[in-house]
Parts: C-alpha cells; structure tokens; sequence
C-alpha cells in the first residue's frame, strides 16, 4: 500500500511539474509571441507600410508563434502532437479548397500592399473600371467613379489585368486633335492654336506643346496639339480647351468640316428611274 502510495506521489508530482513548466511555456510563449507583434509593427510602420498590411503581418506573425508555443506546452504535457498537427493541416486543406476564390483575393491584396501600384486618392483604370482608389483591403478595392458610384471589385481581378494610373505622376500630357478644312491656310490655324495655348495659364512651359498635322483625312487635315499640365488640371483645361479652340475658329473663320455626301440626280430616259451617286 505505501509503495502504491509512493508510485502515486511520484506520478502526481511528475505530472505536476509537467502542468507547472507548460503553464510557464505558455505564459512566456504569449509574451514572446506579444512582443514579435509589437517589433513587427514597429519595422513596418518605420518603413511606411500600409495600415492594413501592419495589421495582417503582425498578427500573422502573433498567430504563428502562439501556435509554436501551444504545441510545445502540449509536447511537454506529453501529447503527440504530430497527429494534432496533421488534423490541423487536413483541416487547412479543406478550407483552402473551398476559398480558392477568396485566398486569390487575399494573395492579391496582398501583393497590392506590398507592390503599391497606386495608392489611396489615386485615378486609376483596372478590371474595366474606372476611378478614385476610396478604400484597399485585403479581399476587395474599393473604386469611386467620376458620376459617384461606388464599384467594388476583386483584387484578384485588379491583379490580373492591366493597371493605369492617371495620378502617378505630377504632370499629364493633353492629346487634342482638330480638323480644318482644306481650303483653310495651315499656318493661319497653326498660329491660332499657338495663340489660344498661349492664353490658358494652367498649361506647363516645359515640355513645350506640340502642333503638327498628324494626317490628311478624307474630309479634314486633321492636326495634333498636345499640351503638358498638371495631372489635377487635366480635365479642366481638355473642356477648356476645346471650347475655347471652337469659338476661335469661329471668330477667325477656320471651317471645321464634317463628313457630308454630294448626290447628283440625272435624268434618265425612264422619268420614273432616277440614277444617284
């Protein structure tokens, strides 16, 4: 009986020391696993990382080193663990083949954070949708277009396809192309353009703007007119543009021809037949 007794004491206090020392594991394991969070938020905020890529990556890494610690503190209370981990991977596996469309989402948000091919404010042109950048998340952006509807599209799909971005860049070039008829004297015309040009103050000295005739169309001579400005000046100074360039046409008496079909009648020996070309 005592030595049952012994074997018990032994038993018990074994076990004890075993709850003691996972409890410790534990407990020193979140506090490690807290401070690895803090340490990689504090890099990646240094490093002007995006908001919501600081809050995934730390907690990632949070995630991952309470669930190293986890299984070390059941290893010590003498649980196989490897039959755990495997039921965990099985488990992973099923979810992941059922999220395939929301893990591309999320693998593309990813990349979006990191990459930064355009950034909050941004215009840009993606998965055939035009807009303002409102909002980035790790599944979705979130898209305003310029009659202020809110179009939320999959990253995967931004990922996927070509990606303009109209505000990238501090300047934009402006492609005008205006057809004069030809009876009208080019260098007349030209000299008008350079004129109206002249006059709007938004437009950048440097680059210079560019005139040229770019083709001889079937009914116009057709010319180019390309002005630099400042990417948030870009629409305002189009419409300006071409309303100001039409009125001085106008004034100057610069013909603006458009498409237009001359019909001949002939008189036929059958009056009820009438021939037309």
């Amino acid at each position: 009986m005592e030595q049952w007794i012994e074997q018990l004491r032994t038993v018990l206090t074994d076990f004890g020391l075993r709850i003691i020392a996972a409890i410790a594991i534990f407990i020193i394991g979140r506090w490690a696993a807290a401070i690895v969070r803090k340490t990689v938020k504090r890099l990646m905020n240094r490093n002007d990382a995006d908001p919501t890529l600081v809050s995934f990556i730390s907690n990632l890494a949070y995630i991952a080193v309470l669930a190293f610690v986890t299984a070390a503190a059941l290893a010590k209370l003498g649980v196989q663990t490897a039959s755990f981990v495997a039921v965990l991977g099985a488990a992973g596996l099923a979810v992941g083949l059922a999220l395939q469309g929301s893990l591309s989402n999320f693998a593309a948000g990813v990349l979006l954070l990191v990459l930064r091919p355009f950034n909050g404010g941004d215009y840009i042109e993606a998965a055939g949708t035009a807009g303002i950048v409102s909002q980035i998340r790790l599944l979705t952006t979130t898209l305003m277009t310029p009659d202020n509807r809110k179009v939320i599209v999959p990253n995967s799909k931004i990922m996927g396809d070509t990606i303009t971005n109209f505000s990238s860049e501090e300047t934009r070039r402006i492609d005008l192309v205006f057809g004069v008829g030809y009876d009208d004297n080019l260098d007349h015309v030209k000299s008008v353009i350079r004129d109206v040009l002249a006059q709007e103050t938004r437009l950048l000295d440097e680059p210079e703007p560019v005139i040229g005739v770019v083709e001889l169309a079937d009914s116009s001579i057709n010319i180019a007119v390309r002005p630099w400005v400042k990417a948030a000046d870009y629409l305002n100074v189009s419409f300006s543009l071409l309303e100001t360039m039409k009125k001085r046409f106008d004034a100057e008496g610069i013909n603006i021809p458009y498409p237009q079909r001359d019909i001949h009648m002939h008189e036929s020996k059958n009056p009820t037949t009438l021939q037309s070309q």
